[in-house]
């Protein structure tokens, strides 16, 4: 809809008005005109039909006979009636009428002017006549001399000519309406048409448009080219003729005229669509655009923009320097510290660097810095020695010193220099630097010839500490290092060095938690005749834990052997197992059954658990489990309980595997409910097999899984406890190892019937001198001769307070092993102690003899009553009752 204030609203009211304008104008001129035409036809009829009259035979006769207007009245009415006028009027010379059409008017004086015509003349008049407002034609009559003897005078009605033009007017009114009309339509079309193209506008806004316009066009920094479909330029801005170098007459010309370049010259006249296609005009580089603008009907042509990209092109190729650099920094924040290794870090370092940033990368630590310590600050004239841990680059057969070579730097080097003040160097040029060829003049030399012409020595410095020195080199293909390149230098050696950091004192701490690890685990299997031990103790890759195993000698030629296990890993979870472990070896040194140690094992972990939540800041003991089994080879018994531990696997001489069901008592630290132990018989070299549970079980594997896999490997006769751990790992250690393992493999020995001997002794004090003659003859069989008076004195003290103090029978058992035993049972559960008799003591001194002539004593309990037993020492030459292979160690991973 068109608004009277757009411009289009505006053109069309003007055209209309225009319009209607000419149409009044043509309607009037037209009837002024037909009004004319009336008169000039009316005037010309009269003028006719009164000269004819006039002129007509006989009428001057007529007028000269005696009755006139008898004669020509009616010649003047049938006349009148043919000529097609109102009246035809005969007078004489007077004036006076001989004729009218209103008879009454005959022989009154003429109204008109007459005297012209007496003269000979016309006369062309209006009147107000008789008739009323007459236009007449006023003519002479003349006689065959030429004498004017009267007049004759013809006309019509001003009102009959008027009402013929009224007539006229409704079909020339009418004419003009349609001429209106068609005009005002025509008008309307061009006027939509209009508004089209000016959207809707004022003029006032059009011309302000077109103002902004030709403002921007021509002040814009972007050429601005209009062509035509016929290949002509329409328009070109200042920016444009400055960027093509057009002529100032280029408006109208053909582009093929204008003496462009051919490529300029075929996309101005292609009108294909462009987008920022690079042009080269001269020495600029311009971004064209082309947009074909008979798309919507429109006249064809088009629009192509120019822009000068020159700077554009160099500040762009400068920015993708940026974003490799910024690249390269995201590169390097992703791929170097992925592990808390101090070498893998300097490698990933070298690696990136070598791949993106130089040809060759090398990465130089302090020799503390690998051991985890943090490296001394040296001197400005200290030497500066570091270990190459990291040498990156294609191919790898540069001269440059190889990795894990240990180099002494020179103090005018960039690389010692770096150490020492913590700031970076760049040499642009190799051969240039007098210090750096101070280093080794034969190394430099090769690595000149190699074609390594550019270093960047960065130092590795993170929290104040300075770790070593990373060196970038490149060669003559890449050309030498800027400015620019060693602040990038800087970043990645800054990121470097917080990882080296970070994986440095990860090393201090997992050395330190491997050193106090080492400390609380066995460093080695003490001796024994019971059992063939191997055994393998793996940490796990994330630090160390709290598993442990221990093979602890028993009283009576018998071994304890544990194998337990603190959830966690850290120091935390090693100091609680070494105060487990400590705890165990005393309990152990009491001779308690399996299921007492763990009652009074649990007791204990619960006592420290409530001691650190009275304290507060340390974790308390959670998940503690723990396996402790007894074996004695004089009977081939062996006693297990467990509290919350993976069961034993037995595994018999011919080859039949054996998980034991033990009870599995809850873990460590619960309390309230008891634990219980289970005896079972293990013939000779049975193997009995102890793991935590890191064995059986990680995070792919369920533990029914591992214990099918671990019991289908078992089942094989005939291996030794050494071949048995390593089958067993080959099968179950996981690729990625998350927990600790332990692992305690026992083949049982039995010992010799000859080697043991027991009998009853009667409870009367005669007895005792025949327990020490059957203690002599024993011994002097097994050729310990010089064992019988100890063994005596031994024997005689203990059966004599069996025979004073106690009850029931009274046992002897001398066992040969690698010590004489000397153990005597009785039913009484009370416990001789050891007291220092005064002088006049009669007494007292039984027990202090012992403790003095043997190597130790004691006292443990059994379900009968007790055992006190004394062990002595083998006499110097004696065989030991223990085999040479009896004790098997393996190596502990850590």
């Amino acid at each position: 809809m068109m608004s009277i204030r757009s411009v289009a609203g505006q053109m069309f009211v003007l055209q209309v008005l225009i319009v209607l304008l000419l149409v009044v104008a043509a309607v009037v001129a037209l009837l002024i005109q037909s009004r004319s035409d009336r008169y000039d036809a009316a005037r010309d009829r009269s003028l006719a039909a009164a000269q004819s009259f006039a002129h007509g035979p006989g009428l001057v006769e007529a007028m000269q006979g005696p009755d006139p207007s008898a004669v020509l009245q009616p010649l003047t009415e049938s006349a009148r009636m043919a000529a097609g006028v109102d009246f035809i009027v005969v007078t004489d010379r007077n004036g006076i009428r001989y004729t009218h059409p209103d008879p009454a008017q005959i022989g009154k004086q003429f109204v008109g002017t007459i005297g012209p015509s007496l003269n000979g003349g016309v006369t062309v008049e209006q009147v107000h006549g008789p008739l009323g407002h007459e236009y007449q034609v006023v003519v002479p009559v003349k006689d065959a001399n030429g004498a004017v003897v009267g007049i004759v005078s013809s006309g019509v009605k001003v009102a009959n000519v008027s009402s013929a033009i009224n007539r006229q007017l409704p079909v020339v009114l009418g004419a003009g309406a349609v001429a209106l009309g068609l005009a005002t339509a025509g008008t309307a079309l061009v006027g939509r048409r209009l508004l089209r193209q000016t959207h809707g506008l004022g003029p006032e806004e059009m011309t302000r448009m077109y103002e902004h316009h030709d403002a921007v066009l021509h002040a814009v920094r972007e050429g601005v080219v209009i062509g035509s479909g016929d290949g002509r330029i329409l328009l070109a801005n200042d920016e444009a003729r400055l960027l093509l170098d057009l002529p100032p007459d280029v408006e109208g010309r053909a582009v093929s005229d204008l003496g462009l370049a051919a490529r300029t010259e075929d996309l101005l006249l292609s009108g294909r669509e462009v987008t920022d296609e690079v042009l080269p005009v001269g020495d600029r580089m311009l971004a064209v655009n082309n947009r074909p603008i008979d798309s919507a009907g429109g006249p064809s042509g088009s629009v192509t923009t120019l822009r000068d990209s020159t700077e554009l092109r160099a500040l762009a190729g400068r920015a993708e320097v940026a974003r490799g650099r910024l690249r390269l920094l995201y590169d390097a924040s992703m791929a170097i510290g992925t592990t808390l290794d101090v070498r893998r870090t300097a490698e990933e370092l070298a690696d990136l660097a070598a791949a993106e940033f130089c040809d060759y990368a090398t990465v130089d630590l302090a020799e503390a810095v690998l051991r985890g310590e943090e490296p001394q600050t040296l001197a400005a004239d200290a030497p500066v020695v570091l270990r190459r841990v990291a040498l990156s680059g294609v191919p790898d057969d540069s001269p440059l010193y190889r990795q894990g070579t240990l180099v002494r730097w020179a103090g005018s080097t960039p690389q010692a220099e770096g150490f020492v003040s913590g700031r970076s160097a760049l040499v642009p040029e190799l051969a240039a630097d007098a210090g750096w060829r101070k280093q080794d003049a034969e190394r430099t030399q090769a690595v000149l010839e190699y074609g390594l012409v550019s270093l960047i020595a960065v130092p590795l410095t993170a929290r104040g500490v300075l770790t070593g020195v990373a060196c970038f080199w490149r060669g003559r293909d890449r050309g030498p290092f800027e400015e620019d390149d060693l602040s990038l230098a800087e970043e990645l050696a800054a990121r470097a060095a917080v990882s080296v950091d970070n994986a440095r004192r990860y090393t201090r701490e997992h050395t330190m938690a491997v050193t106090l690890q080492h400390s609380l685990l066995p460093r080695a299997v003490p001796e024994q005749s019971a059992v063939d031990i191997a055994f393998r103790y793996l940490p796990a890759q994330a630090g160390v834990g709290g598993d442990w195993f221990d093979v602890i000698p028993l009283p009576g030629a018998r071994v304890a052997l544990v194998v337990g296990d603190v959830v966690g890993h850290g120091l935390h979870a090693a100091a609680t197992m070494g105060r487990l472990r400590t705890a165990v070896q005393n309990f152990s040194a009491l001779d308690l059954p399996p299921d007492e140690l763990l009652g009074h094992l649990d007791e204990l972990v619960a006592h420290i658990d409530q001691e650190t939540a009275a304290a507060g800041g340390e974790p308390a003991i959670t998940g503690a489990t723990c396996l402790y089994a007894i074996y004695d080879p004089s009977t081939a018994t062996c006693a297990l309980a467990r509290a919350g531990h993976p069961p034993p696997v037995v595994v018999h001489p011919d080859g039949t595997v054996e998980l034991l069901d033990l009870p599995a008592g809850p873990p460590l630290g619960l309390g309230g409910l008891p634990f219980e132990a289970a005896e079972v018989r293990l013939p000779r070299a049975s193997s009995l097999v102890l793991y935590t549970d890191g064995l059986v079980e990680d995070r792919t594997r369920d533990i029914g899984v591992g214990l099918d896999v671990l019991t289908s490997v078992l089942a094989r006769p005939g291996r030794s406890p050494q071949e048995t751990c390593e089958a067993v790992l080959d099968a179950l250690l996981p690729e990625r190892q998350t927990d600790d393992i332990a692992l305690l493999v026992a083949r049982t020995r039995v010992l010799e019937p000859d080697r043991t001997v027991a009998w009853e002794v009667a409870s009367n004090p005669e007895a005792v001198a025949r327990a020490r003659a059957e203690a002599t003859r024993r011994l002097t069989e097994w050729g310990l001769d010089e064992a019988v008076f100890v063994t005596e004195l031994v024997l005689s003290e203990l059966v004599t307070n069996a025979i004073r103090y106690a009850t029931g029978p009274i046992k002897v058992r001398l066992l040969y092993d690698r010590a004489l035993i000397c153990e005597v049972s009785d039913t009484s559960s009370t416990a001789p102690h050891l007291r220092y008799a005064v002088a006049e003591d009669e007494g007292g001194r039984g027990l202090f003899l012992v403790a003095r002539l043997t190597e130790r004593w004691g006292v443990r309990y059994t379900s009968e009553g007790k055992i006190i037993w004394a062990e002595q020492p083998l006499p110097p030459g004696a065989p030991s009752a223990g085999p040479p292979d009896a004790v098997q160690t393996g190596p502990v991973d850590w």
